[in-house]
């Protein structure tokens, strides 16, 4: 039978867990998951993100960091069909937590008419004019605390993979 090797365009299916076990991706249907709209699943997509109904199997070529590398290794060698368990320390997956990237802001740095709330996403624009995603952590008269870390940053990461074929 043949093997996945570098550079063989492959399908896989995954899960994606933290530590405490809940899933954070997946591309598996789970139990329940689009039957009766369970999860508002529809033409568009589905509204319960990380369930698998939206994405399906995913294709990617090994060696093309399609994907995270430690995960793209350990298909080299695998047979269709055959699984395995990667996990992923946080600091190569979506990093450490910095306390450096929690700061307050001013309200009057807001603009339009939004009404942070705890929360809430945002995107400001950083320093060098890039777009920087952030949640609201705190919220008072004068200003707004926000947490620009990934929200994964400090997990470390397990994926179950299974190859399904090479393309």
């Amino acid at each position: 039978m043949a093997t996945a090797k570098q550079g063989d365009k492959v399908r896989i299916n995954y899960t994606g867990t933290l530590e405490d076990g809940s899933v954070f991706d997946s591309t598996l249907k789970e139990e329940g998951c689009c039957e009766d709209d369970a999860c508002g699943c529809n033409d568009d997509g589905c509204d319960d993100e990380g369930c698998g109904c939206e994405t399906g199997p995913m294709e990617l070529t090994i060696g093309n960091e399609d994907f995270f590398p430690q995960i793209e290794e350990a298909l080299v060698g695998m047979a269709p069909g055959e699984k395995k368990t990667i996990v992923i320390p946080a600091e190569d997956a979506f990093g450490e937590y910095d306390e450096d990237e929690v700061f307050a802001i001013s309200r009057a740095q807001l603009t339009g008419d939004i009404v942070p709330e705890v929360g809430m996403e945002l995107e400001l624009t950083g320093d060098d004019d890039e777009p920087v995603e952030v949640v609201v952590v705190e919220v008072t008269e004068e200003a707004i605390t926000v947490d620009a870390n990934h929200p994964l940053a400090g997990e470390d990461i397990t994926y179950e993979i299974e190859l399904l074929e090479i393309l």
